[in-house]
């Protein structure tokens, strides 16, 4: 049995903003401020990350962040719910493929570690055609703020619900950003780094993933034997 766990953004889909205009409106109401949002990366970071680093200009902590997260995420998903239908969120090409090919398998079970609260994740999902039940298990950017925590919390909530045990080269982390390879390399995963997102090839490859890949179509069958 193979764990296969997906990042969302820039691997399996693009979400062409909603995620900045829900955060900003979260913020606000939430925080009553929202730092320097409009020229804040995103890429590989989970939203307790992101709120952190915008507002420690005020004071605020990641524990303190913490501590509001559980409220943020139902703020958030709520904006996002409102503004949707002014935005597109697409699948990248191939990567709807590979989850359904994936999903017709018998010894794999799929998984999600986004930076993204969960909520806000299934709604992102849902916008670019895919279904969140089709993920057994996942990790939210509410969760931790470091996404190597999230990587060992999917492990973990895999293990769970299958009842077995993952020996690290049965656990297949596939994501855009050079933290999606550090969070693999966290648990002795699989680093599979697809240049469909927001992090320059050159800058995958010098963190040495396992694979390399232009798109998910050329996802190495080999890594599933």
């Amino acid at each position: 049995m193979k764990l296969i766990l997906f990042d969302i953004d820039g691997t399996l889909l693009i979400s062409r903003g909603i995620g900045r205009e829900a955060k900003r409106r979260a913020m606000l109401e939430t925080f009553g401020e929202v730092g320097d949002l409009n020229q804040h990366v995103f890429g590989g970071k989970t939203d307790w990350q992101i709120l952190a680093d915008l507002l420690a200009p005020s004071g605020k902590t990641s524990a303190d962040i913490g501590r509001e997260m559980a409220a943020y995420e139902q703020v958030m998903a709520r904006h996002m719910r409102e503004i949707k239908d002014n935005y597109r969120a697409d699948a990248i090409p191939h990567a709807m493929e590979l989850v359904m090919n994936l999903r017709a398998r018998a010894d794999a079970i799929l998984g999600l570690v986004t930076g993204n609260t969960s909520m806000t994740a299934a709604i992102k999902l849902e916008m670019a055609g895919y279904q969140r039940e089709w993920f057994a298990v996942g990790a939210f950017g509410n969760e931790a703020a470091e996404r190597e925590k999230l990587t060992r919390l999917a492990l973990e909530r895999a293990q769970t619900h299958t009842a077995r045990t993952f020996d690290s080269g049965d656990v297949i982390v596939i994501g855009d950003t050079e933290a999606d390879i550090d969070a693999a390399r966290a648990i002795g995963a699989v680093a599979v780094a697809v240049c469909t997102g927001y992090t320059d090839r050159e800058q995958l490859r010098d963190r040495e993933p396992d694979f390399l890949l232009d798109d998910l179509s050329s996802f190495p069958v080999s890594v599933m034997v």
